[in-house]
């Protein structure tokens, strides 16, 4: 026994004294390492060994310090390679270990984040199923961070590692990234890595470290109610989101209850009035299963055939019921036309039941406009499903409070960005503010204090970033009205007076009844011709048409633009739209605009004295001014109410 722990003990002496040499998951093989500037490698090895970093015949020589950690910095490079990355930890002249990472290209890196359209993956996008059959490329490289939330600084990531762009790799990937990343490539003819760093429905705030959001007085009570959320509040919050997703695709405690039959009297049920969303009649947001009927009645010319049942726009997971046959169980955004056959078989004589089984969450929840998205049909025979449904709340289990820790202040930051620091970089791209849409205002702090905060952490100086303006989404309104999406968009683009920024406008690229466009190739060139112009240096017109000068002229306003390029144009109608005034009453209505040279002409027979302009202001415009680059001007106004 003696002998066996004296051995015991020299095994653990040795590997106590072997050098532990560790690197961070973004240094693998098939990275891409930033172009012209110096190149920090960093990692942890044994206290006071050497550690020599080669690269392209390029070397660097540094001490572990008493810590165990270790950082070089490689001397600028010209783009190039395939090369390998050794590195070699010494004791003397001993090797004590060394890492090698082949295929090593020298490049241009960007990292782009922010929510989900910036997720949305090349397969999930418009043609994307075509594009990836040739989206082999070597010279294009991705770096997929986890999703991980931490409540402090994190030194490495969960996972991950470089990959080469093909068929495979490019499916699940940022489509928004990978469109920038190939046209990047082509044009500068160099090898462009991609880190992405992403997650949907998460704020601006989460991707800033918690000192910056701490030197605003607002964010500090949110963060210190986070003070004793740890990774047992993470775990315990991943369960209750599992049994939130139990209850809202499982429990059919309506079918036990006899709700789908047709002979179930609904008389106590509540009304409403499709199409409509629940949000509107409870003037909260609520969540929960709600449960609803609708009985229609199908002429005698109808019957015999099978009908087409449309639900339009509904928003979230349902259960479809057709005289108590089950037509179809959705999964939240996982159809884009909901339009279900109805058997012949299925069809009665005089009274016929429609009922669904809603799952109210997230805000949304109900049958969305247009009205006429709403029908039964047969040949050129249509019956509306508009008008009276009956409903029921709570008829089933609550859903449980899911926390969404990854909303919470710096939380992601921490778990996804903090471990990409220093990894030199070429720039960020940015696309994000769709969750930050219900409290404004401020983001006109929050998005510039985000964009300072990673360029003092990178210590590149002013790294260019390049984002995108929200597009147009939601009903499209008939009268000028207020807007948290427009003010939004303003709040973006006032981040432009920083330096070395560059926005791509997308106010023609949305679509009303989708949160996620899904056209992400036009959102990629936009984002190419602002990286042109503050990463690049290339000459041309990269943005739309930005108001510059405004002068009122009696019951007229003249709007003199910027970025006009080759001359103001009108798309697609002979009449400019989108442009509103008001006077000091401010009540703005609809106005008159015609181009002339580099400026507009606004006026509108309802306002004699016009004290104010907007421009494609709404969650949804109609607006139709471009230049002569094809690019759209961008929403503003002159006021400040």
């Amino acid at each position: 026994m003696y002998r066996v722990f004296i051995a015991l003990l020299l095994v653990v002496h040795t590997f106590s004294s072997k050098a532990q040499l560790s690197m961070p998951r973004l240094f693998s093989n098939n990275m891409v390492l930033q172009r012209n500037a110096p190149i920090p490698v960093w990692g942890n090895a044994k206290k006071n060994a050497t550690i020599s970093v080669e690269c392209n015949g390029m070397v660097a020589i540094t001490t572990v310090d008493t810590a165990s950690c270790w950082m070089v910095r490689i001397q600028p490079m010209i783009a190039g390679g395939p090369y390998t990355l050794k590195v070699t930890e010494l004791n003397g002249n001993k090797v004590l270990s060394e890492k090698t990472f082949e295929n090593v290209m020298i490049g241009d890196v960007w990292l782009a984040s922010g929510q989900s359209n910036m997720e949305l993956k090349l397969r999930e996008s418009e043609n994307g199923k075509a594009e990836i059959t040739g989206a082999k490329n070597s010279n294009i490289r991705f770096f997929q961070i986890p999703h991980t939330i931490e409540t402090q600084p994190q030194q490495d990531f969960t996972s991950g590692s470089w990959l080469v762009c093909d068929g495979n790799t490019a499916a699940g990937f940022s489509a928004v990234a990978y469109y920038f990343g190939k046209q990047i490539q082509q044009e500068q003819q160099v090898a462009v890595g991609i880190i992405q760093a992403t997650w949907g429905g998460s704020p601006v705030e989460t991707w800033t470290s918690k000192e910056a959001l701490m030197t605003l007085p607002e964010m500090h009570k949110r963060i210190d109610a986070d003070a004793n959320i740890n990774h047992d509040s993470f775990n315990q919050d991943t369960l209750t989101e599992k049994r939130f997703f139990d209850i809202a695709f499982n429990s059919l405690n309506g079918e036990k209850l006899h709700f789908t039959e047709p002979s179930f009297n609904d008389d106590g049920w509540q009304t409403i009035v499709m199409p409509k969303a629940f949000k509107e009649i409870d003037n909260h947001e609520y969540q929960g299963i709600v449960w609803l009927r609708k009985s229609v009645d199908i002429p005698e010319t109808m019957s015999g055939s099978d009908l087409r049942l449309s639900l339009g726009y509904p928003d979230m997971l349902y259960n479809l019921y057709f005289n108590g046959r089950l037509i179809c169980k959705n999964v939240w955004n996982a159809e884009k036309r909901h339009v279900y056959t109805i058997p012949a078989a299925l069809l009665t004589k005089g009274k016929n039941v429609i009922t669904l089984r809603l799952a109210v969450m997230w805000g949304g929840g109900g049958l969305n406009e247009p009205a006429d998205s709403l029908y039964l049909t047969v040949g050129n025979q249509r019956v509306s499903l508009c008008g009276e449904w009956r409903y029921l709340k709570n008829a089933e289990t609550a859903l449980p409070t899911v926390m969404n820790y990854h909303k919470y202040p710096s939380f992601l930051f921490n778990g996804m960005i903090h471990p990409a620091i220093p990894y030199v970089l070429k720039g960020f791209l940015w696309y994000q503010g769709e969750e930050n849409a219900g409290y404004p205002k401020s983001y006109t702090t929050l998005f510039p204090l985000l964009i300072n905060n990673w360029r003092a952490l990178w210590k590149q100086g002013d790294l260019p970033f390049v984002y995108v303006q929200l597009p147009n989404y939601m009903k499209r309104k008939t009268i000028p009205s207020e807007s948290d999406w427009a003010l939004l968009r303003e709040a973006q683009a006032k981040s432009l007076n920083f330096p070395n920024t560059a926005m791509a406008a997308t106010i023609d690229l949305g679509q009303s009844d989708d949160i996620h466009p899904k056209n992400k190739r036009d959102v990629a060139r936009r984002l190419v011709l602002a990286a042109n112009h503050c990463a690049y240096s290339k000459p041309g017109i990269y943005s739309g048409p930005m108001v510059d000068v405004v002068q009122i002229d009696g019951s007229s306003i003249r709007i003199h633009f910027k970025h006009v390029g080759r001359g103001l144009k009108i798309k697609g109608d002979v009449v400019l739209t989108g442009f509103a005034v008001a006077g000091v009453d401010k009540q703005f209505h609809w106005a008159k605009a015609v181009i002339d040279g580099s400026e507009i002409i606004v006026e509108s027979d309802e306002v004699a004295n016009p004290v104010a302009v907007r421009y494609a202001w709404a969650d949804n415009p109609e607006c139709n001014l471009y230049n002569a680059e094809g690019l759209p001007a961008v929403p503003f106004r002159t006021d400040n109410w």
